[in-house]
């Protein structure tokens, strides 16, 4: 799903920008794997991720950050793909009885029924959807956030001299490599929320943004069942395969998923997919949304 889109191949440099970091990575000519990534801390502050507010404070210092982390994977290009924080993109899945064959009317079909549930104006927002037929209806995923919040993560880019040929939200981006013929349940893990995703025969049936921070697997695993016993409910199948990626691992979280559920426990990046870090940085799953980004 994304955001914003220019004609052009797609780049093989992608870079995230989180609360207090931001993460750079770049891809084989082949797209097979991640060559090369690298990490760089933000001052604190700088970045606050918010559906309505302002989410750039210090725009020069990001900037200065993103360029840093770039400089030594860019080589000559210039292209990236940028990915913004979960929190500043209301994603949903809507169902319609029938859509317009005109893409532009569809926008319009969808910002409708989109305005009364949105916390800020959907006619000063980006909006990105993906439609596809279920049964007699259509089913639609949609991305949406304030024009002005993509554009202040635009501008950091551009500021940094790199040219943001694709903007996607973070778990979107993460969903690239995942497998989506079999119920998987993905849980994205950051420092400020946790991100829940289930996908199913090339479907995503069930996004959810949680305010649960890492500290407490527990509570964690607790707040994630529901929508396990959701998706049995409604779908009447079970989770297959369970992904974990962001600040947690499989490692952290098994002990307490095995629990509740029969399903297998992965990481969301598998090793085959990431080469040599710059940065010193071992750990897989801070990678899974630039990885799914650049290999998707």
């Amino acid at each position: 799903m994304v955001l914003r889109s220019r004609p052009a191949p797609r780049p093989l440099l992608a870079c995230e920008i989180l609360p207090d970091r931001v993460l750079a990575a770049r891809a084989s000519a082949q797209r097979d794997f991640v060559e090369v990534h690298t990490a760089r801390q933000l001052p604190a502050g700088a970045v606050n991720p918010s559906l309505t507010n302002p989410n750039i404070s210090n725009p020069a210092a990001v900037s200065a950050v993103v360029a840093d982390a770039l400089a030594g994977l860019s080589g000559r290009s210039r292209d990236v793909i940028a990915v913004v924080p979960d929190a500043a993109v209301r994603t949903v899945l809507l169902e319609f009885d029938s859509l317009p064959q005109d893409a532009q009317e569809t926008a319009g079909v969808i910002r409708f029924r989109l305005k009364k549930s949105l916390p800020f104006d959907v006619e000063k927002s980006v909006l990105s959807y993906h439609a596809q037929p279920a049964g007699t209806t259509m089913k639609v995923v949609v991305s949406v956030a304030l024009a002005s919040v993509v554009q202040e993560y635009e501008d950091v880019f551009v500021q940094a001299e790199y040219h943001p040929g694709l903007v996607l939200p973070s778990t979107l981006a993460a969903l690239g490599t995942v497998d989506a013929l079999r119920p998987t349940l993905v849980i994205k893990v950051g420092e400020r929320g946790t991100t829940v995703a289930i996908v199913d025969q090339q479907e995503l049936r069930l996004f959810r943004t949680l305010d649960i921070a890492p500290t407490d697997p527990s509570k964690l695993v607790d707040d994630v069942y529901p929508s396990l016993v959701f998706f049995e409910d409604q779908f009447g199948a079970s989770v297959e395969r369970i992904l974990v990626g962001g600040a947690s691992s499989a490692r952290e979280l098994a002990p307490v998923l095995s629990s509740h559920t029969a399903a297998a426990i992965e990481d969301l990046v598998a090793s085959r997919h990431i080469g040599s870090s710059l940065s010193g940085d071992t750990q897989s799953g801070p990678l899974a949304a630039v990885v799914g980004a650049l290999l998707g």
